[in-house]
């Protein structure tokens, strides 16, 4: 006898099975209470398509057509987006079908979403660019444009089918279901991207102190929630310990407060050294330094952040940091004007980053990446914080007070700054009137003389000034030709016919009277020795021809000698460069 045959596998039948799951393993399609009919016997389904849906919860699938399991996860997911988005929704009594561009538009709308979205792949090929706007602007421009090529699930037919409702009395919102379906899944991807919790379906991990910490600002404590929005958590042992970081720091341009997790505090604690950290960003105290000692002005800045969160009762402030209520009302300049005087005892003080270490970082930690500009984030996060904080929880230090309103208004770049500076002692000649050089008559009254313009010839010695300019070896070409060509500009603008220029390194270079215009252009740089820039100011101070009340603009990179200037005198210097003495003139820095 024969052995029985055993029973053939339906391999369409276990692809479609497969897909299904797939569909299954996301939460806000499997939300979606409707029903999958394969039966070959129903009606409904397309003849040379895949699936349609109907107003009453049901996907017709095609039971001939074979697909992978991915192909059909897609196929599934487009259908009950058509549910999700309310392009069937369910109703009694008849129904009107929407026209093709009605159709076609929802169907677009459905794969935009898809392609974003990511279930399965299409069983056929999508268009490369995808429209942006609603069902309603989309049916309207093809309206007026003509139907293009917008794919959906039912071949030629029309995968969206409006019929009356019979499943029950009333008729079912399958929006409402998928709109809460999705936020929960996005909830869960989030604290997936925290660290929260391990996968989506997963549990959520417990959260640790320093993350209830930052959710608290973002919930419950307006003046800074808008910045711990913003602010990243980077809590990694090793990275501590190869930075040397105690407790925290902080970089401001990255965003980015690093912990140190090995060392244990409570929740109060915890509110208190991100609150710490977000005040040294937000106020930006490592740009505020300039030339002085980062780490005193580090440590002066400390002593004033720690005073105001102990007066506003932001948390519990750990052991051990700085604080001294005779310092109270104080700006961290102020502070550091009197504590520069003993810095052999301030080099024994901790920050939250340890002993003789700042915990305003000047660089990010880790591997460099491109980041954005975000003093504008923190200005406009803690003025927006602070117009709430006092209308709900009211009182802010009045030097805080002082600080959050200055951001409104930033420092004037370089540029503005140095024309300012030209404005008030450079001016240009200004013409004066007199009858003893009368002017054209006007022809309504040719009976009235008219006083006429001049300039005086007593103002244009006035009208100029010196330029002392660093060429030493270690002053760049990208330097030079800013500072060089915005000289010219604004000389030119002011109407200063020449300036006096004087090159330094060595020895100086006297440039002699250069008219304005070949100031940035046609200028010959000679030196590029060394950088002994006071012999350049006494041969301008004791020339004959250098009138005495003519300003005097030193250019350098800050690696000079020591200068004495007896009139007035302004510098321009890189941004972040200093100088070894401490200057009596303004002094420009140039981004």
């Amino acid at each position: 006898m024969k052995p029985k045959a055993s029973p053939s596998k339906d391999l369409a039948a276990e692809a479609f099975a497969e897909g299904v799951a797939l569909l299954q393993r996301n939460t806000a399609l499997a939300s979606v209470d409707a029903t999958i009919c394969r039966n070959p016997d129903c009606a409904h389904y397309p003849l040379d398509g895949w699936a349609a849906v109907d107003s009453n919860g049901t996907v017709h699938v095609n039971p001939k057509r074979r697909a992978e399991p991915a192909e059909w996860a897609w196929v599934l997911a487009h259908c009950l987006l058509h549910l999700g988005f309310g392009h069937v929704p369910a109703a009694k009594g008849p129904r009107k079908d929407p026209d093709s561009y009605e159709l076609a538009a929802r169907c677009m709308v459905v794969n935009r979403f898809l392609a974003t979205f990511s279930v399965g792949r299409a069983p056929f090929e999508l268009p490369p660019v995808i429209p942006g706007g609603d069902e309603e602007e989309l049916a309207a421009r093809w309206r007026l444009d003509g139907l293009p090529h917008a794919p959906g699930t039912a071949g030629t037919e029309p995968d969206q089918r409006l019929i009356p409702w019979h499943r029950s009395d009333t008729p079912e919102d399958w929006t409402v279901a998928f709109a809460a379906a999705l936020t929960r899944t996005m909830s869960a991807a989030m604290d997936v991207a925290g660290g929260r919790r391990d996968e989506l379906t997963g549990e959520r991990t417990p959260e640790r102190p320093w993350t209830r910490a930052l959710n608290w600002f973002i919930s419950s404590y307006p003046l800074l929630g808008g910045l711990a929005a913003g602010i990243t958590l980077v809590a990694d042992a090793e990275l501590a310990r190869a930075q040397g970081i105690a407790i925290a720091a902080v970089n401001a341009e990255a965003g980015e407060i690093y912990l140190n997790p090995l060392r244990h505090y409570s929740d109060e604690e915890w509110r208190f050294i991100l609150a710490h950290e977000m005040l040294h960003a937000a106020l930006r105290h490592g740009d505020r330094a300039g030339a002085r000692d980062p780490y005193l002005f580090n440590v002066a800045a400390d002593y004033v952040i720690n005073g105001w969160l102990l007066e506003m009762g932001v948390g519990e402030m750990p052991e051990g940091l700085l604080h001294d209520p005779q310092l109270k009302g104080l700006s961290a300049e102020e502070v550091y004007d009197r504590i520069v005087r003993d810095q052999r005892r301030l080099r024994r003080l901790a920050t939250l980053a340890g002993k003789g270490k700042p915990d305003v970082l000047g660089e990010p930690l880790g591997h460099r990446r491109d980041y954005v500009d975000l003093d504008d984030f923190y200005r406009r996060g803690l003025q927006q914080g602070f117009e709430l904080h006092r209308r709900e929880r009211g009182y802010i230090p009045a030097g805080l007070v002082e600080e959050i309103r200055a951001l409104a208004h930033p420092p004037l770049p370089w540029d503005a700054q140095l024309a300012r500076w030209f404005d008030e002692f450079v001016p240009s000649p200004q013409p004066v009137r007199s009858y003893a050089r009368p002017s054209r008559r006007q022809a309504a009254t040719p009976g009235i003389p008219r006083a006429g313009r001049y300039f005086p010839p007593e103002e244009i010695a006035r009208c100029t000034f010196g330029v002392v300019l660093d060429t030493s070896g270690s002053m760049s070409r990208q330097l030079l030709g800013k500072a060089l060509g915005a000289i010219a500009s604004y000389a030119a603008a002011r109407d200063v016919t020449a300036a006096r220029v004087v090159f330094c390194d060595a020895a100086p270079h006297d440039a002699g009277f250069l008219p304005t215009d070949e100031i940035a252009g046609r200028v010959r740089v000679r030196g590029r020795g060394g950088t002994v820039l006071q012999p350049g100011i006494d041969l301008l101070e004791r020339a004959d021809d250098f009138p005495p009340a003519a300003p005097v603009l030193v250019i350098t990179d800050g690696e000079c000698d020591v200068l004495r200037v007896r009139r007035e005198h302004a510098y321009l210097v890189p941004q972040g460069a200093g100088l070894p003495f401490t200057p009596r003139g303004p002094v420009f820095r140039m981004r």
